[in-house]
């Protein structure tokens, strides 16, 4: 069974996306999915400067959000769907639980 995501951990993963910039870098991966890209191929397809790109996948690698791996000469850069998948669950784990038990004193 995975363990609790903790609330310093998952605050490090949504400010990791709390730019328009690292967003669109990160949905730009999730949609190429588990293949990921090259950091070229991230720079045509949102137009980031390669500079500005770099700092913004330095900055989703450091919080786990993405994967880099070395190949050859190129670096593929690639979400990291099971950290995506434990943020959303951290975020939405409570979901409606006010709300159930509010319903449940009403009755």
């Amino acid at each position: 069974m995975p363990r609790e995501m903790e609330w310093e951990e998952a605050a490090q993963g949504f400010a990791a996306m709390g730019s328009e910039a690292r967003l669109q870098v990160l949905r730009c991966l999730i949609r190429a999915g588990g293949a990921g890209l090259t950091v070229g191929e991230i720079q045509s397809r949102t137009g980031i400067a390669p500079s500005t790109l770099a700092h913004h996948l330095k900055f989703l690698t450091g919080a786990g959000v993405v994967e880099q791996e070395r190949i050859g000469r190129s670096t593929i850069s690639c979400a990291d769907f099971t950290r995506l998948e434990a943020l959303a669950g951290f975020i939405l784990n409570e979901c409606c639980a006010d709300a159930a038990g509010k319903a449940a004193n009403d009755g």
